[in-house]
């Protein structure tokens, strides 16, 4: 494991690595601007980075995602207003601040249900937390579901919550998840970290919250549920966008230039 003194000794080393190789390669790609000012903050020429964005499988994805009424009643679902996150349980992801909202937000509307896709290293202490607060009813574990499953359980959630903690991480790197929601329509909320930011439109293709601010993150989830007559431009507008700037196609294709401009004129 190391003492402090060592991971620090290693953390310099890898930054000098990364740094090396960043200004001595011809081009460099990334997956998003807060990255890219990373690499410019430490010396790297503006020109020579190109942000191609994180995308998503639109074949994967549809727009259209049915509800599994069998998988619903199973889960003991019918009935609910579904909060929803799938995705990898670690501390930064901000789940046990969503889960210690629930209660006030269960006052205000009491068939809402919070739903769980997923597993990782907090899965233990969020179910321990889930019991102190006497949620068990309203917070439901699906634990892993295989991949091909994911879109029975996206087909089930009215809006996808994505409560990620203020860091240097979250404010660098763009997640996948509130992408893979937009894709199929889904309301997506989500804090207001740098990642999240650079996907979401605020009131265009999604909303966002104060991360961090457990009373802001409560209002606003009883402000969506209050406006379900938004819901479906919402949902076309994070559709449009993954089809015209976050899928797998506009991608690779941001790549040409890139090479090209390295066989044609060599160094940047």
């Amino acid at each position: 494991h190391g003492t402090s003194s060592e991971w620090g000794v290693r953390y310099r080393l890898t930054r000098a690595s990364e740094t090396f190789v960043l200004r001595n390669a011809d081009a460099v790609t990334t997956i998003c601007h807060g990255l890219r000012m990373e690499m410019v903050g430490r010396g790297i020429s503006e020109g020579k980075i190109t942000v191609i964005p994180n995308a998503v499988d639109l074949e994967s994805f549809t727009a259209i995602c049915n509800e599994d009424k069998n998988l619903k009643i199973a889960l003991g679902l019918v009935g609910k207003t579904i909060l929803g996150f799938l995705g990898s349980f670690y501390a930064y992801e901000g789940l046990a601040f969503l889960i210690e909202t629930m209660p006030f937000i269960l006052q205000h509307q009491p068939n809402v249900c919070l739903l769980l896709v997923g597993g990782g290293p907090e899965e233990q202490n969020l179910k321990q937390l889930v019991k102190r607060l006497n949620l068990h009813d309203s917070v439901i574990f699906t634990g892993r579901v295989p991949h091909e499953q994911v879109q029975r359980y996206y087909g089930l959630i009215d809006v996808l919550v994505f409560p990620r903690l203020a860091m240097r991480l979250t404010n660098l790197v763009t997640p996948l998840k509130p992408l893979e929601a937009m894709a199929q329509r889904k309301i997506v909320l989500a804090s207001d970290v740098g990642g999240h930011k650079e996907l979401i439109k605020e009131g265009i293709n999604g909303f966002l919250f104060r991360s961090g601010d457990k009373k802001d993150l409560q209002n606003r989830v009883l402000k969506i549920l209050n406006s379900r007559n938004e819901w479906e431009s919402i949902g076309l507008n994070g559709r449009a966008y993954v089809e015209q700037e976050r899928n797998w196609a506009v991608s690779v294709a941001n790549y040409e230039r890139v090479y090209s401009a390295l066989l044609g004129g060599g160094r940047q």
